[in-house]
This record gives C-alpha cells, sequence and structure tokens, in this order.
C-alpha cells in the first residue's frame, strides 16, 4: 500500500518561510518522479514544483522560481519543499505526488499516480 504523508505546513506571515516534507512508503522511491501540486479555494490544482526519479531534472512554476526548492532524499523516501519569500498568494493546500519512471514522457504536471492527503499552507499579510 503506497502512502505519501505531508507534514510541515502552518500558517506565516508574508516574507517568512516553511519548509514542507512528504514521506513515502510502499514503493521503490528512487523510480518515481516527486512533484508538489497546490490548491487554493476555488482554483484548479496546479503543479508547483517536480524532481525527476533520476536526478537529473527539476521543473519549477513560474510563479515560484527563485523562491522554492524541491529537494529529495532517496535514502529516507522523502521530498521537501522549502518555500522562502512567501506572499499570501501561495496560500493553499500543499499536495506531494509520485510519478513512476515510465511516464516521463510526459508534461510534468501529468501522470501521477499516488497523491498525499495535503498540508494547509496559509501565508497572512
Amino acid at each position: 500500500q503506497v502512502q505519501l504523508v505531508e507534514s510541515g505546513g502552518g500558517l506565516v506571515q508574508a516574507g517568512g518561510s516553511l519548509r514542507l516534507s512528504c514521506a513515502a512508503s510502499g514503493l521503490t522511491f528512487s523510480s518515481y518522479t516527486m512533484g508538489w501540486f497546490r490548491q487554493a479555494p476555488g482554483k484548479e490544482r496546479d503543479i508547483v514544483t517536480s524532481y525527476s526519479w533520476s536526478g537529473g531534472s527539476t521543473y519549477y512554476a513560474d510563479s515560484v522560481k527563485g523562491r522554492f526548492t524541491i529537494s529529495r532524499d532517496n535514502a529516507k523516501n522523502t521530498v521537501y519543499l522549502q518555500m522562502n519569500s512567501l506572499k499570501p498568494e501561495d496560500t493553499a493546500v500543499y499536495y506531494c505526488a509520485a510519478r513512476p519512471r515510465h511516464k516521463n514522457v510526459l508534461p510534468p504536471q501529468y501522470g501521477y499516480d499516488y497523491w498525499g492527503q495535503g498540508t494547509q499552507v496559509t501565508v497572512s499579510s
């Protein structure tokens, strides 16, 4: 049974930082591209960033480039999202997701088979 469990969300003031973690179990972590998505109230879920299974590439949405950093520790089966210079518009539920490597031909926002339950990030102005 695959599980992705996010943690680290919370309330932070604009300009502050948060670090999200996503611990994976039940899958061969190193064979999966890991992504972070977010969904704000009344909006669709959008990709924020991804880190390829091979470690060779990352993707960032334009809205977070230069502020957010994704990293992964295959020994700990964990992916992280360091979020700096947070803005009120970053407020959303953040989800991690796993995509098997055979789907790496797809654009970065597609092909995820497994999802976490989400963690709330609220940025106050």
